[in-house]
């Protein structure tokens, strides 16, 4: 079990989220980013639309990615 915030994860909050998989950690994330959304929680969405610019690149975007997949992948165990 490995853990990441919702920070790191590119969130904006210190959520922490546990996971035995970076798939499962990003379904976490999502999930968590839904409910913040439905809030109306405004760090969250301005998050979220940092993520939006980020997306309109898909090189940026896999790159993004795969630096958080390598961050938790270098993580040591919980």
């Amino acid at each position: 079990m490995k853990s990441m915030t919702c920070n790191q994860l590119g969130g904006a909050c210190d959520e922490v989220f546990s996971a035995e998989t970076f798939d499962e950690m990003a379904e976490l994330s999502k999930a968590h980013a839904m409910e913040m959304m439905q809030q109306q929680d405004e760090a969250h969405l301005a998050a979220m639309n940092e993520m939006q610019e980020l997306m309109k690149s898909p090189e940026e975007m896999m790159s993004w990615f795969e630096a958080r997949k390598q961050q938790f992948a270098d993580l040591a165990e919980d």
